[in-house]
């Protein structure tokens, strides 16, 4: 079962090269994928079903995820994958949700990411006391057990956000920051700081309401990133000065937050994507950088032929950002369309990532984006997943990629493997 994110309805274009920025090679068979483990293995699927988002790798190899549905409860499950010395890979299912009574705990989880002593962070989407989703953290404890402890509850009243997506990420201080797709002053989504104190207790602060007012976006569904100054980056799926393009709605934008000495944080709208037929626009996933601080993402519609973009937004001198679109998706076997999620930056500034659909049999691919000396990209397909009577590969990889330091890459896909529930891949160079 997909998320709540909105559908993506694909219509008829013709395929068109956008301004030549991007070489698009033919299929490629210089790697190797491997479904690593296929959820619903377990009777009612009490491992895990429909993986979503990005995984994550320990110091030991071992990979650890989330499920948005299935589990024990039906409600979605956190997972570890050990590495057996025979190169096969066990799972076990360190949580189930909605074990509590009223899924208080949460349900639908999204990202992890490693915090102190072990312990693992994340957001649920829905449930919590007030059913609008939660953050918490999840302990190991001994016998391998492990148990779980909701930090903050969101909250449709009193202004709290709700409904947050993507990752957490973490300061030096310990201090968490996400986002919630609605809620906040003008309910239209926040960026909130989660600070931990003293007996346990998290305290929220809201660093940005979201307003559609013309010119902010609304609407995150994805985490946010640091640059090495303390400045938080991500992405909406609606708003900015499109004004009624896209549907109505807007377009979505890249902002900046900034933090001055006493606090307070300001937005900075870096680019407003719009639907000429060459910008990209609905960007679900959030942005990277390279080590010169310039930002790159995806879009998951628009462009030549409405299958969304790969885009780099360099800052100038005068502190103005001009974005820069590196590759538009085509419709054809070649190529995949719909990137849903944000990219991965290998340390010689190649880029990776997934399409939910397109390839050579239509159920995504793994793609990658090579810099050229004439200021280029080439984009080549590193993997087209394929499901069918005989293939039991992945289908629809709606989460980004990981690499190990053998560069090797993971990933997750949301459907397919052997029971049709989703799958978890490596995919060796």
């Amino acid at each position: 079962m997909q998320s709540t994110r909105p559908l993506i309805l694909l219509t008829a274009a013709f395929i068109v090269v956008f301004g030549l920025l991007t070489i698009t090679t033919p299929l490629l068979a210089a790697s190797s994928e491997k479904v690593l483990y296929s959820f619903c293995a377990l009777a009612n699927c009490a491992d895990g079903q429909t993986p979503e988002v990005n995984l994550i790798l320990d110091a030991a190899g071992n990979l650890y995820g989330t499920t948005f549905d299935g589990g024990a409860h039906g409600s979605g499950s956190i997972f570890q994958l050990v590495r057996g010395s025979n190169g096969t890979w066990t799972e076990k299912v360190l949580y189930s949700f909605c074990s509590a009574t009223n899924c208080i705990d949460g349900t639908n989880p999204e990202g992890l990411i490693f915090g102190a002593a072990g312990k693992l962070y994340c957001i649920a989407l829905t449930g919590g006391a007030y059913g609008f989703g939660t953050v918490f953290d999840l302990a190991p404890g001994k016998g391998g057990t492990w148990s779980e402890k909701v930090l903050h509850n969101f909250d449709f009243t009193g202004g709290d956000g709700y409904y947050p997506y993507g990752s957490l990420i973490v300061d030096a201080g310990g201090s968490l920051y996400g986002t919630t797709e609605w809620g906040g002053a003008y309910n239209y989504g926040t960026v909130f700081q989660l600070t931990p104190g003293a007996k346990g207790k998290w305290t929220e602060k809201k660093l940005h309401n979201f307003n559609n007012n013309g010119k902010d976006g609304y609407a995150p569904l994805s985490g946010l990133m640091f640059d090495p100054a303390g400045n938080l980056y991500g992405t909406t799926t609606m708003g900015g000065s499109s004004g009624t393009g896209c549907g109505g709605h807007g377009c979505g934008i890249v902002f900046q937050l900034t933090s001055d000495a006493e606090g307070k944080w300001t937005e900075k709208v870096l680019h407003s994507f719009n639907d000429s037929g060459k910008d990209g626009y609905d960007p679900w996933g959030g942005v990277v950088s390279d080590k010169a601080g310039n930002l790159y993402g995806t879009t998951n519609a628009g462009g030549a032929s409405g299958c969304g973009t790969v885009f780099k937004l360099a800052s100038g001198a005068t502190g103005k950002w001009t974005e820069k679109v590196l590759h538009t998706f085509a419709k054809d076997a070649n190529d995949g369309c719909v990137p849903q999620v944000g990219l991965t930056v290998d340390v010689a500034g190649n880029l990776y990532g997934t399409t939910f659909y397109g390839g050579l049999y239509n159920d995504g691919t793994v793609f990658e984006l090579t810099p050229r000396t004439n200021g280029t990209w080439m984009e080549k397909v590193v993997h087209n997943f394929d499901w069918n009577l005989f293939v039991k590969d992945g289908t629809m990889p709606g989460a980004g990629l990981i690499f190990d330091s053998a560069g090797n890459m993971y990933g997750t896909a949301e459907t397919g493997g052997a029971y049709n529930s989703g799958a978890v891949f490596e995919i060796t160079p």
